[in-house]
């Protein structure tokens, strides 16, 4: 009975409903995050309607979430690799690393988002790597490798970057994978007496000399959308050959040695830059979970019961 009086006292000292005894509970005061309380008092509790969670004021302007962890879902693609750039074929650049999983976020913490660009286009080079996407330490995925040309090879990534040729008999090798996150390029293939340069690596092997492998289709953001596919082979015109094009999921087509560039992978999908010289795609993040909106950070969607935050660029996701 002492308890009850107790709790009788707290409840109208912060000025919150007393529903107590029998099937009825306790029900606190219902606020917006808008409209907190303007002057609350340490420990003045209320179930915030805008984050479905139950709150409590702990001083200094900072409410803390009462509530236990909630289960997302996470969608972390890093930088495409660049296409190689050479006198000769040039591989293409390898997609970017490709992870999704689910994860416990606990509510209140700030999981640092951080999105990769992709890496530029080669200049009598190989590709540079695409740039890391980091979800806190909960997920990180590789960024592409870079395409090969001439007598350099394809560099390793989260997919692997395809290798180059050089007339009329040297051919390079592609780079590899890592496991778990993409495959490895297209070793450099003589086509005709001259070089193709062999496609990045997407989320499956290259299957062919020349073209980009495809992607991998995710639904994580509402609708179907295929990321990290690899970049197209650069080719040299004497082989009578045309370009490798880039595989399904933003991998850019392979172009010429004689002065056609490659197109660039395409931003947000992590796709690899096409050979000859073609910059990888960047990278996004994406986490949803099912319900209302219960963090913070990103751009903010619903779909299918599902809240969804994307980020195109680096930021905070605050659970």
């Amino acid at each position: 009975m002492a308890l009850l009086i107790i709790c009788w006292h707290l409840l109208a000292e912060h000025n919150m409903p007393t529903y107590i005894g029998g099937s009825t509970g306790i029900a606190p005061s219902q606020w917006t995050t808008a409209g907190r309380p303007s002057s609350p008092q340490l420990g003045q509790i209320g179930w915030n309607t805008t984050l479905s969670q139950l709150e409590v004021y702990i001083g200094s302007n900072t409410w803390q979430f009462l509530a236990g962890s909630y289960s997302g879902t996470y969608l972390v693609v890093a930088g495409g690799g660049g296409g190689g750039s050479g006198a000769n074929a040039t591989g293409g650049g390898g997609a970017g690393g490709y992870l999704t999983s689910t994860y416990s976020f606990t509510p209140g913490t700030a999981y640092t988002v951080t999105v990769g660009a992709g890496g530029a286009g080669g200049s009598t080079s190989a590709g540079a790597t695409g740039s890391n996407s980091v979800l806190l330490s909960i997920a990180t995925s590789y960024g592409g490798g870079g395409g090969g040309y001439g007598s350099a090879a394809g560099t390793t990534g989260g997919s692997g970057g395809g290798g180059g040729a050089v007339d009329p008999s040297t051919t390079t090798a592609a780079g590899s994978g890592t496991a778990g996150q993409g495959y490895a390029g297209y070793t450099g293939t003589l086509v005709g007496g001259y070089g193709v340069g062999g496609g990045g690596g997407g989320s499956s092997a290259a299957a062919t000399s020349k073209n980009g492998a495809n992607g991998t289709s995710n639904s994580i953001s509402g609708s179907s959308v295929v990321y990290a596919g690899g970049g197209g082979g650069g080719i040299d015109t004497r082989s009578g050959q045309s370009a490798g094009t880039g595989g399904s999921g933003g991998g850019g087509n392979g172009g010429t040695a004689q002065g056609a560039a490659g197109t660039a992978g395409t931003a947000n999908t992590g796709g690899g830059g096409g050979g000859s010289a073609a910059a990888g795609g960047s990278g996004i993040v994406i986490i949803s979970y099912a319900g209302s909106q219960r963090g913070t950070g990103g751009t903010v969607t619903s779909s299918g019961g599902y809240t969804i935050h994307t980020f195109t660029t680096s930021g905070t996701y605050t659970a």
